[in-house]
């Protein structure tokens, strides 16, 4: 008898949200995704968009700590936080999908 295809919960839905991030940020591979979608039950996700320099300072701004607090959570360097503001440069990697799991569920998750 075939397993019945389960809905994700709440949590589950946010830690395959996490985990598209992170694949698109290239910190995981497709095969970790997989394994975890497969695990949660996961038959499609949600679409990760780019952020912006306004919506990165909005972040900051929303979450009313420095560009130096910001970056302690971000493991990045203050200069490259102001940098990102400005628009100077995109995030990529871990720091894209930790800005993404900040803008969908708030900075505390990361302080």
């Amino acid at each position: 008898m075939a397993k019945a295809a389960k809905k994700p919960s709440p949590l589950g839905k946010s830690i395959l949200r996490t985990a598209k991030d992170m694949l698109a940020g290239g910190v995981m591979d497709k095969r970790g995704f997989d394994r975890i979608a497969q695990e949660l039950g996961a038959t499609t996700l949600p679409n990760t968009q780019p952020i912006t320099a306004k919506e990165i300072r909005a972040l900051r701004e929303k979450a009313e700590i420095s560009q130096a607090v910001f970056a302690k959570c971000l493991n990045v360097t203050p200069d490259y936080v102001s940098k990102l503001e400005r628009g100077a440069k995109r995030p990529t990697g871990s720091t894209l999908v930790l800005l993404n799991v900040i803008q969908r569920n708030g900075i505390e998750l990361v302080l």
